[in-house]
C-alpha cells in the first residue's frame, strides 16, 4: 500500500500560503498596499475573491479526497466479498504516544529496555493489524489489502521468506513495514545470549540486506521472551515489542482478554497461512477479522504511525 502525504498535511500548507499571501499583500514585500506597490483591489475584486476562496476550496478538496477514498474502498469491499465496507481511520497522531511494558510483562531491571505491550494508548476506535512469519505467500492478499486500502504490518521469519523474497518487496512497495520475528522462529528463553543475538540481531541483518532496513519493531516467537531477549533487541536497533490482544483466524477468533473484546489502540495477530496451514485462504482471514473489527465499530490504523 502506497503511503501518501496524509491530506490534512496538503490542506495545512494551503491555508499557511493563503494567509503569508494576505499578509504580505497588506504589509510589505511590494505587494498592494505597500508604498510604492500596486493598489489593492477593493472589496468584492477578483484578486480578494480569489483569496478568501482558497482555504474553502482546500476543505473542500480534503473533504472531497475522504469520499473518493471511501468510495473506491466499498467498491473493493463488494469486490472481495467483505460484509461491510471498512471504516476509515483517522489520520495519525503529530506526536506518537508514550508506550510502556503492560503490567505483568514486565521483566527484571527493565528500565531502558524496548516496552512490551498488546495495547497502543489512545481514545480513538482503531485497531492495529499485524502479520507473522511468511509462509504463505500469495498474490491475492497483496491485491485485495491494496484495493481495499487497509493497512497491516509484518513480522517476518527468514526461515519461510527466503524462498521468495521477491513477495515481501512488492508488500514494501505498497507501504507495508517489515518487522523482524527473528531468523527461525525458535523458542526464545530456551537459548543462550550469543543464540538470541544470533536470531535477532542475524535477522536485523537479512531484512537490512533483503529490503534496505533494519527494522526498530520486534515480536519474539510465539510471544516468548526473557531479559536477554530484550538486552539484545535493544543492542541491534529494536525500540519496541509489540505482542496482540487477540489472534485471528480463517475461521475464527481467539482472545486474550477476558471480555472477549476489542478496545481502542488493540493489537491484532494474524499469520500468512492457507488451506495447507487452516480452514480457509488469506483473503478468507481477511473477512472474517474485517467483519469482526467493523461490526464493533473500529477502524484499522497503522501500527508504525503510532509506536
Amino acid at each position: 500500500m502506497k503511503r501518501h502525504r496524509p491530506v490534512s498535511v496538503v490542506l495545512a500548507a494551503l491555508l499557511a500560503a493563503t494567509i503569508t499571501s494576505a499578509c504580505a499583500s497588506e504589509t510589505g514585500g511590494g505587494g498592494a498596499g505597500a508604498p510604492g506597490g500596486p493598489a489593492k483591489p477593493a472589496a468584492g475584486q477578483p484578486n480578494e475573491v480569489a483569496a478568501q476562496a482558497g482555504p474553502a476550496r482546500a476543505l473542500d478538496a480534503y473533504a472531497g479526497e475522504l469520499k473518493r477514498r471511501q468510495a473506491a474502498r466499498a467498491v473493493a469491499a463488494k469486490k472481495w466479498g467483505l460484509a461491510k465496507t471498512p471504516l476509515a481511520a483517522p489520520e495519525p497522531p503529530a506526536v506518537k504516544p508514550r508506550i510502556t511494558t503492560r503490567k505483568g510483562f514486565e521483566v527484571r531491571d527493565d528500565k531502558g529496555l524496548p516496552p512490551v505491550f498488546t495495547t497502543v494508548p489512545t481514545k480513538e476506535k482503531i485497531v492495529f493489524l499485524t502479520m507473522d512469519d511468511g509462509a504463505e505467500k500469495d498474490p491475492a492478499l497483496l491485491r485485495m489489502m491494496t484495493e481495499l486500502d487497509i493497512p497491516y504490518s509484518a513480522f517476518l521469519s527468514d526461515y519461510v521468506t527466503n524462498d521468495n523474497y521477491a513477495y515481501f518487496r512488492q508488500m514494501q512497495k505498497r507501504g507495508v513495514a517489515l518487522n523482524n520475528h527473528t531468523l527461525n522462529h525458535r523458542y526464545l528463553p530456551g537459548l543462550s545470549y550469543a543464540e538470541q543475538r544470533r536470531e535477532i540481531c542475524g535477522q536485523q541483518e537479512k531484512l537490512l540486506k533483503e529490503y534496505g532496513k533494519r527494522p526498530t519493531l520486534f515480536r519474539p516467537p510465539y510471544g516468548n521472551y526473557n531479559r536477554d531477549t530484550l538486552v539484545v533487541a535493544k543492542s541491534c536497533g529494536i525500540t519496541a515489542v509489540p505482542l496482540w490482544s487477540a489472534e485471528a483466524f480463517a475461521d475464527h477468533m481467539e482472545w486474550r482478554e477476558w471480555d472477549r473484546d476489542l478496545h481502542p489502540g488493540d493489537i491484532v495477530l494474524t499469520h500468512f497461512r492457507g488451506k495447507g496451514a487452516w480452514k480457509g485462504t488469506m483473503p478468507d482471514m481477511i473477512r472474517l477479522v474485517m467483519k469482526t473489527i467493523t461490526d464493533k465499530g473500529y477502524a484499522v490504523a497503522k501500527l508504525e504511525d503510532y509506536v
